[in-house]
């Protein structure tokens, strides 16, 4: 078995940036002003899972700024366990959860706490006779199985039906291992994720709406938050300020956001152009040169979530800040679409993009400045 560190290195976005596409003289020129390290591009292919490559690449860099050196985590690893206890409890709701392949920011914190991690390389989850991920057939069969258990036939349930969960799980992702040698060393899933020293508690959601009092915490109405996880809930100047301050002092950022909107382009750019009678197709030319975007508020912000315009859509990791040739600052995304989309798998999302359609967010709280730390009471 080669060497973990061998075969996983960082990225440099800027050379990646160099090697893009050639671009028309109009089309957007991103200069870099400030990236952190990242991993390596993965490709989620056909699944629903961006929560979780999102998070562990997340992980992966918080790991790079402890000093601990690179990794690579086994997203199937997690997903495995998430479907599992996402399972029990739509048994236990009579159906009255999300039963679905997405997931929140504290999904991967809630399988490490209870179930460990372990390297790609000891569960890549490819059990199913293809080389990158499908998960279409999957997530079908695991839907109509835990609906089929709810029916009840028996009058009560068995002592079979989650050993049954399970065994598809395994069929498709693998069996969990109980063991594993990872660089000469024999490690448990929870020993592995000892051994990375992260405490889970350091990390925290945040988000900004007015439908909760500010400073205080709720669990966000979206139907993928199936553990009912809570956000400390901040005006937008002090949200986005977090976004600024974390990337300043060496923290990357996890991000949700709507993927779906217009802006949001397959070239790897994400704006808000300010064209609010421009037809769709003529919106999408727009938004793929540097375009007038619309002045975000708060206000703004609430009713688009409120009348469902803005989506919990898609999960990514910011790492840095650059500026386009009009010196707009655009934040520098990693995305798990693998390095054939976007800038070789990099997008660039305004921070006007940013503040409308970031439904909440995931940092070390000490990525948080000290005096909205205060307000929030995070010690």
């Amino acid at each position: 078995m080669k060497k973990f560190l061998s075969i996983l290195i960082l990225v440099s976005v800027s050379s990646i940036c160099a090697l893009a596409q050639e671009q028309n003289q109009d089309d957007y020129t991103f200069t870099t002003v400030k990236e952190l390290p990242i991993t390596l591009i993965q490709n989620q292919n056909r699944t629903s899972t961006c929560w979780c490559f999102a998070s562990l690449s997340f992980l992966e860099s918080e790991l790079i700024r402890m000093g601990k050196g690179s990794y690579n985590f086994s997203e199937m690893y997690v997903v495995w366990y998430t479907w599992l206890a996402k399972a029990d409890r739509y048994v236990r709701t009579d159906g009255n959860i999300n039963f679905a392949p997405g997931g929140g920011f504290e999904d991967f914190l809630y399988v490490i706490k209870n179930w460990g991690l372990v390297p790609e390389e000891v569960m890549p989850g490819l059990n199913y006779g293809e080389e990158v991920h499908v998960h279409n057939e999957m997530d079908a069969v695991l839907k109509g199985y835990v609906d089929a258990v709810l029916q009840n036939p028996n009058g009560k349930l068995s002592t079979a039906w989650k050993r049954g969960f399970e065994g598809i799980l395994d069929a498709y992702l693998g069996s969990r291992p109980q063991k594993f040698t990872w660089q000469g060393k024999e490690y448990t899933p929870k020993s592995f994720a000892a051994s990375t020293n992260v405490n889970t508690d350091d990390y925290v959601c945040l988000t900004s709406f007015t439908h909760h009092p500010f400073y205080t915490q709720f669990a966000l109405e979206i139907s993928d938050n199936w553990l009912w996880s809570k956000s400390y809930n901040l005006p937008l100047d002090e949200f986005v300020s977090i976004v600024d301050h974390a990337i300043d002092n060496g923290y990357t950022v996890l991000w949700a956001s709507d993927a779906s909107e217009v802006g949001f382009t397959r070239k790897g750019v994400a704006v808000v152009p300010d064209a609010a009678e421009t037809v769709r197709a003529e919106l999408v030319k727009i938004a793929e040169k540097p375009c007038n975007e619309k002045t975000i508020n708060q206000e703004m912000r609430q009713i688009a979530f409120d009348n469902k315009q803005t989506t919990d859509d898609h999960a990514m990791h910011i790492f840095g800040v650059a500026k386009d040739q009009n010196g707009k600052k655009f934040y520098m995304v990693k995305n798990s679409y693998g390095t054939s989309s976007g800038y070789n798998g990099i997008w660039y999302a305004s921070q006007a993009y940013v503040s409308y359609k970031t439904t909440n967010i995931m940092v070390h709280k000490n990525a948080i400045p000290s005096a909205i730390r205060q307000k929030l009471n995070i010690k």
